[in-house]
């Protein structure tokens, strides 16, 4: 198609013209049109719709270069939804129309999956509330029926089921399907011709051009928002190959997977579920539009879901509120839903779970194969991460067992060594008080040896299978910050944390004091650091809490800085039910800064 309009034809001076034969009447039965065959080739249909526009019409003379226009205007631009808009828009200001409308055709061909309009103000459509969805009516008649149509009054006709209230009144009608390599895409539909006519034969055949041209339009948006949906998948299987081999947090990598998840499927939440102890799945990862409670939540091993998953079988929920497998009480707040296995090498590792809210869109073919293929990426990475983890635990071990034996084989022996050279320096001496103060020594080394032996028995053992209480593990983490900062920090506990905090809100309390701790030593370049664990706080609401509390005398946090660890605190907090905030610190005027991480218990 040339980039220049046709240059408008000459009148000869004369007035003698070809003869050239009439247009044909509109039948009386309008909406069957003579003209309505149904080709099957859309560029026979172009072409058979563009001879019936030569004639001596000037209607035709003036309009042809405005339909020149409306196909190079709808063949621009390649986002598949403003093809649509600009589709509407094009067909209304070519046939006169005040309203036009595509309804684009699910995959099943049985209704409609997506509704686009033009001429209808927002509030006006915000009023009707639902779209048509295609199952009845005069639309899901054009569905089964794919062919023009041309009605005087559309309220006449048989198939019309009425309309919504709230919606315009509406009389003449004109309708056109259009098709996408052969396969109908959807209807085109026109309405309200401007001036209370009815539509003619011209409208039509210029109408039925424009769908031809539509439809190369909308098969080229396909393509393009086909390839850059790819993209979208195949880098979010990047991200979370990054993450989950970045060698950082299990818990964090496992929240990407979960977000990255829910963008790429523009789901309400993206879910991670892996086996539990006793049976089912455990929800260990959520990223959700709106804080949840979901986080620790079990299915059991009864669903019929977890049988399906754990046996690597994907599965596709309809509307997850209503579907008899869906047995939790999350399902009543979700409509479609994808259920994948993560599975890698014939082994399951968990599950991945995005659902859209009530009333969304269905999940097409398309976007379930790319989400169980970014599944299969996402147990990959989690299977090397797992690899990964186990070599550097074997490499931890061999370099426990090596210390072990350097401390057994040389500092004990070079210290009980010294402990004989000063025992004989001992009896030689005749000085009361060298004899006592090397004694001392004597006892210090004995004292010496036997806590490094206890040491060594500890480098030697398997870590234990029980958990430690959470007082043990806070102590754990400070004393190993401790080294890097050069100092030991503060501690303080109040009320019974170990008995009060249970073992999930305690892994994301101690996950937040790791963070916080590391924050301090990379950023802070503080002199004293206080960690407090209050087991007896209150939230806002008044439920029972553990806080936690990290106080430090450093620089503070610089205007522009990262707040990606912040970040990570106030998510743990908040998938909780809880909340995270920092403050002034314990340097002078407030300097430094107080991290405070809390959750309900």
């Amino acid at each position: 198609m040339s980039e220049q309009g046709p240059k408008h034809p000459k009148h000869p001076k004369h007035p003698k013209r070809p003869k050239y034969p009439k247009p044909p009447r509109p039948p009386k039965d309008s909406r069957h049109p003579k003209d309505s065959r149904h080709p099957e080739d859309s560029l026979e249909a172009a072409t058979e719709a563009t001879r019936s526009l030569q004639g001596p019409s000037t209607e035709l003379t003036a309009r042809v270069p405005q339909l020149l226009d409306a196909m190079r205007s709808v063949g621009t631009g390649l986002e598949l939804h403003t093809t649509l808009d600009r589709i509407c828009e094009t067909a209304a200001e070519l046939s006169h129309a005040r309203y036009a409308a595509i309804g684009v055709v699910d995959e099943e061909g049985e209704g409609l999956s997506d509704f686009v309009t033009h001429g209808v103000p927002e509030q006006v459509a915000n009023e009707i509330g639902h779209r048509p969805d295609g199952h009845r009516g005069l639309l899901g008649a054009l569905i089964h029926d794919p062919r023009p149509v041309r009605l005087a009054d559309l309220t006449a006709d048989p198939r019309f089921a009425g309309f919504p209230p709230g919606h315009p009144p509406m009389r003449t009608f004109l309708g056109v399907p259009i098709r996408v390599q052969g396969e109908v895409f959807g209807n085109l539909y026109l309405a309200e011709k401007d001036g209370g006519g009815e539509f003619t034969d011209y409208d039509l055949h210029m109408v039925r051009v424009l769908a031809t041209e539509a439809g190369i339009a909308i098969g080229n948006a396909r393509l393009y928002e086909a390839a850059r949906q790819r993209e979208r998948w195949i880098d979010g299987s990047v991200a979370v190959t990054t993450a989950l081999l970045s060698g950082g947090d299990a818990d964090d990598a496992l929240a990407v997977v979960a977000e990255q998840a829910r963008h790429l499927a523009a789901s309400a939440a993206g879910i991670v579920l892996l086996p539990a102890e006793d049976g089912g799945l455990e929800i260990v990862a959520v990223s959700a539009e709106e804080p949840t409670s979901a986080l620790g939540v079990i299915i059991p091993a009864q669903s019929p879901v977890v049988g399906m998953l754990l046996g690597g079988e994907a599965v596709f929920v309809d509307d997850s509120a209503t579907d008899p497998r869906m047995v939790t009480r999350l399902a009543d707040r979700f409509g479609p839903s994808m259920l994948l296995p993560l599975r890698s090498g014939g082994r399951v590792l968990g599950a991945l779970v995005t659902p859209r809210a009530r009333g969304g869109r269905p999940f097409t073919e398309t976007e379930r194969t790319l989400a169980a293929q970014f599944a299969s990426q996402a147990a990959l990475a989690l299977m090397m991460a797992e690899a990964q983890r186990d070599r550097e635990r074997l490499a931890v071990y061999e370099d426990r067992d090596r210390i072990a034996r350097e401390l057994h084989d040389l500092v004990i022996q070079r210290l009980f060594a010294t402990g004989m050279m000063l025992e004989s320096a001992q009896r030689r001496s005749d000085v009361p008080e060298v004899q006592s103060g090397v004694g001392r020594a004597v006892d210090e080394l004995d004292v010496t040896i036997q806590e490094i032996r206890t040491a060594i028995f500890a480098l030697q053992q398997e870590p234990a299978e029980a958990p430690s209480g959470l007082r043990t593990r806070v102590l754990r983490e400070i004393n190993m910050a401790a080294v890097p900062l050069g100092f030991k920090p503060a501690h303080h506990f109040l009320g019974p944390v170990d008995s009060l905090v249970g073992e999930l809100t305690g892994k994301n309390l101690i996950a937040a004091l790791r963070e916080a701790l590391s924050n301090a030593f990379r950023h802070a370049d503080a002199s004293r650091i206080d960690v407090v664990v209050d087991a007896t706080a209150t939230l806002p609401d008044g439920r029972d809490a553990v806080r936690l509390t990290v106080a430090d005398d450093g620089v503070g946090i610089p205007r522009g800085g990262r707040r990606s660890g912040l970040r990570n605190l106030a998510r743990r907090a908040e998938s909780l039910g809880g909340a995270s905030w920092f403050g002034p610190g314990l340097g002078e005027a407030g300097g430094g800064t107080t991290v405070v991480w809390q959750a309900p218990l």
